[in-house]
């Protein structure tokens, strides 16, 4: 993944980071998204919670299903004109989804938005590996995370007055140009790069065989499979719905609400990276934000008739302790020669957004198992108390996370790679 890496980067490595990052922002509107418009998707297209959770999850299994293809096509053609076609891409699909007339072009433009989004997260790491110091890797990539939890947020409460307001095919429909406007900035701004040499072209392939037989590279995987579940499967879908049952909220101050968690799941990434950076140490800072996670995520869930204020603090604690998902990119970097850099980063990112292909309908499958027919405007209602049952898969996948964590080896490929 490491080419080069100035002590001073230059003005257009600085922009064309700012450029990914940016991206990476219109990717977490687009991943939540879904998550405020669940009653009119359910109403337009007559679909249950399984099969909503479906069309969510089209995004991820074209996002989960590029991660390694994408780490090597990364290291062979560089980010600029790969970001570029993603993001066009990413537009192309928004359109086709807000001009669907039924689910299954829904689930069609779903699919496109993943495949164009796929390319945001491992190729801004990318810019950053190749055109920075690598004192500044975690850092610049927890700034990159804070933002594209901003983007979370965005795409939570004020997204939803939008919806409101304007409609569903509206507010996705000004994504798409808002995206569209992101290729064109990053093809003007990111620097041209130069053909890697010959005998990298030719360790490319031996460089993922390297990623995939690294024990240490599966091992982080799981660790950001669970870790990143509450954000991505519950926070990115299904915990407006189940504030707006339990506590009786209107939609807009749910996904406030929820935003809370892609709040510190920002804020916790950068203040941990950070740390971790001066430290040296991943693997504290890891088990640390686990075990952090699964207590608040326990709390928020299931103590009953908690005080929004209270609320709000634990989805934040839970944000927190899920963002340091970002020390396993981090880790697998440090864990792997730098042929195969790219491709551990995107077994890991494959692993992370797997946590949503597989929790998103699983929630749903499992509110739906729980559904005792009653219905609302032609959609389905479901008790406090299945929302409940249904998330306790989430912290017992925590544990797991801890576990993987704990095993996982803390130092460089020489070091780790048995």
């Amino acid at each position: 993944m490491v080419r080069s890496q100035p002590d001073r980067p230059s003005p257009r490595a600085w922009l064309a980071w700012a450029a990914g990052s940016i991206f990476f922002f219109h990717v977490f509107v687009l991943r939540v998204s879904p998550s405020v418009m669940v009653d009119d998707l359910m109403r337009d297209f007559a679909v249950g919670a399984a099969a909503l959770g479906n069309l969510s999850a089209f995004y991820f299994y074209a996002y989960a299903a590029l991660q390694i293809p994408v780490g090597v096509l990364t290291d062979r053609f560089g980010p600029r004109r790969l970001l570029t076609g993603s993001a066009a891409v990413c537009a192309a699909g928004c359109a086709l989804f807000a001009l669907s007339p039924g689910i299954e072009a829904a689930y069609a433009g779903r699919f496109m938005i993943g495949a164009g989004a796929a390319f945001g997260w491992v190729g801004t790491l990318s810019i950053i590996g190749w055109y920075f110091p690598q004192n500044r890797f975690a850092s610049l990539a927890a700034i990159t995370q804070l933002l594209g939890m901003l983007g979370g947020v965005v795409g939570q409460a004020p997204l939803a007055l939008l919806v409101t307001s304007a409609g569903w095919r509206v507010a996705l429909a000004g994504l798409a140009v808002a995206v569209a406007l992101v290729a064109v900035l990053f093809w003007l701004v990111a620097p041209t790069r130069t053909r890697p040499p010959a005998h990298h072209e030719a360790r490319l392939l031996d460089g993922v065989r390297a990623a995939v037989r690294n024990r240490q590279t599966w091992l982080n995987a799981l660790t950001g499979f669970t870790y990143a579940g509450p954000m991505l499967g519950f926070a990115g879908l299904w915990a407006v719905p189940f504030l707006t049952t339990t506590y009786g909220l209107e939609r807009t101050d749910a996904a406030l609400l929820a935003s809370f968690v892609f709040v510190g799941w920002g804020v916790g990434g950068l203040i941990l990276g950070h740390l971790s950076d001066r430290a040296g140490r991943r693997k504290p800072f890891v088990l640390f934000g686990g075990a952090l996670q699964a207590v608040a995520l326990c709390a928020a869930i299931y103590l009953p008739d908690l005080h929004p204020v209270a609320l709000g603090a634990l989805f934040t604690l839970t944000g927190a302790g899920g963002s340091t998902v970002i020390l396993t990119f981090a880790r697998v970097r440090e864990q792997n020669e730098a042929q195969a850099q790219g491709a551990a980063m995107g077994v890991v990112n494959t692993a992370i957004i797997g946590s949503a292909v597989v929790l998103q309908p699983l929630l749903g499958a499992l509110l739906d198992q729980q559904w005792d027919g009653q219905l609302a405007g032609g959609v389905r209602l479901y008790t406090g108390e299945a929302y409940r049952s249904a998330c306790a898969i989430m912290p017992i996948g925590i544990l797991a996370g801890l576990l993987s964590a704990w095993v996982a080896r803390e130092g460089t490929a020489a070091a780790t790679s048995r």
